[in-house]
Parts: C-alpha cells; sequence; structure tokens
C-alpha cells in the first residue's frame, strides 16, 4: 500500500524527459491555427469558456463574495453569479477574473511544462475541473466539463510520455494563444452595440474609467502572459537550436 502511494506521488511529482524541440515548435504551430481557423475556434473555444468562467469564479471565491453558480452555454458563452457587494475592490477583481483568466492559466502551465512536470500539470486540470463542476448549474455545462475532464484524465493515465507532451503543449500554447483572441472579439461587439453588459463595460460602470482601458488592459495582461509563456516553452527548444 505504502509503495502504491509512493509510486503514485513520484508518478505525480517527477520531471519527464524534456521533450524534442519540434514537439515544442508543431505544438505551437497547432494551438495558434486552433485559434486562427474560425471553425475550428468554432468548437475549442469552449475551453477558452472554461478558463474565463474559472476565473471569475476562482476571484470572487478569494475576494470573500459567495459563489452563486455557473453555466456554460452551447454557443460557447457563459455565465458566473455570485452575490456580495456590487461595487468595490471585490466586484472588480472578480469582472476582471474572467478575460484575463486563460491567459493566466496557460503561464502557469507553460510554467508547469518548463519544469517537465506534465503528469502534475495534467493532473492538476483533473483537479480544478472537478472543483468547477462542483458549481455548474446546467446540463450542458456538466457534459463539458466531464468529457473534458475524461479526456485529460484518460491522457494521463493511460497515454505514452510522448503522447502525454504533445497533449499539454498543445493545450498551453492553445490557452495562451485562445486568451488574445476574446478581447478583439469583445471590442468588435462593443463597437456594435451588441456587448452593452460585458465584463468591460460593468468595470467602468463601478470605478468610472472608460470601458475602452479595461479592454486595453485585458489584452495587455495577456499579451504579456503569451510572451513570458512562449519563453518558457521555447526554452524547450531552443537549446537544441542552438546546438544544432
Amino acid at each position: 500500500m505504502i509503495d502504491g502511494v509512493t509510486d503514485l506521488w513520484d508518478k505525480l511529482l517527477g520531471a519527464q524527459p524534456d521533450p524534442p524541440g519540434l514537439l515544442v515548435l508543431l505544438t505551437a504551430l497547432a494551438g495558434l491555427v486552433a485559434v486562427a481557423f474560425r471553425p475550428v475556434w468554432r468548437v475549442a473555444r469552449n475551453a477558452v469558456t472554461i478558463a474565463h468562467e474559472g476565473g471569475h469564479a476562482l476571484f470572487a471565491l478569494l475576494t470573500g463574495r459567495r459563489l452563486r453558480g455557473i453555466r456554460l452555454e452551447f454557443d460557447t458563452s457563459g455565465l458566473t453569479l455570485s452575490s456580495g457587494r456590487p461595487t468595490g475592490p471585490g466586484m472588480m477583481l472578480t469582472l476582471l477574473g474572467g478575460y484575463i483568466a486563460p491567459s493566466l492559466v496557460g503561464l502557469l502551465g507553460a510554467w508547469l511544462l518548463g519544469g517537465n512536470r506534465i503528469t502534475l500539470l495534467l493532473w492538476l486540470a483533473v483537479v480544478l475541473l472537478l472543483l468547477m463542476l462542483i458549481n455548474i448549474r446546467n446540463l450542458f455545462g456538466v457534459l463539458s466539463l466531464v468529457i473534458t475532464g475524461a479526456i485529460v484524465l484518460a491522457v494521463s493515465w493511460y497515454a505514452s510520455p510522448q503522447v502525454q507532451a504533445i497533449f499539454a503543449y498543445a493545450g498551453v500554447w492553445f490557452l495562451l494563444f485562445g486568451g488574445v483572441r476574446p478581447v478583439f472579439e469583445l471590442q468588435s461587439l462593443r463597437r456594435r452595440g451588441r456587448m452593452p453588459e460585458s465584463d468591460a463595460d460593468q468595470l467602468a460602470h463601478i470605478t468610472h474609467v472608460p470601458a475602452l482601458f479595461w479592454v486595453g488592459v485585458f489584452l495587455i495582461v495577456n499579451l504579456v502572459a503569451l510572451v513570458i509563456g512562449a519563453f518558457l516553452l521555447a526554452g524547450q527548444w531552443l537549446p537544441e537550436v542552438s546546438a544544432g
């Protein structure tokens, strides 16, 4: 029993071998294509929505607000409800957390992959999905999280180290790139008057700072996360390039 727990712990915290440089580069291209190619983005965007709503929920809890529930919709939109003061730092951070969450999750993933903690990254993703599942309030949201969690768990438990690496790197690159595109989509919809109650507009209402400023904050945070994350991941293949 003790040996089994020890082996499981070693598997979880142990570092995997360095991935081939070509793997890091190809998964980066795959992540970029998934974000840039509209038919793929329409489906894959659900993962970004999960991170977005999870960001709202996490910041709500961290600031002492009461989380009332999360909904994930078929059209890849979502809604997180929390109760507490309608103004103040808690509400401000809760609203701010949505659009920056996918990029910050991607940055955390890049940091873990930089240390070759691939299995730890996958298992941490499963735990976060399970915690989020507790607060889901609609059937599609439950199905989305269960299916996503099952895929990640299956890869982490049954797949070879090479497949785990491909899956983890592609997922992290996708979140890093995928955190940027929704900000441009947000501003495009705002400009056409189709999102009058967006996170940026709600932030403008409670802070008396223009909504465009908050759109800029989203964009800057996500671009910085992308650059830092790319640097962490590129460290896995740049030495090979230099050696070649």
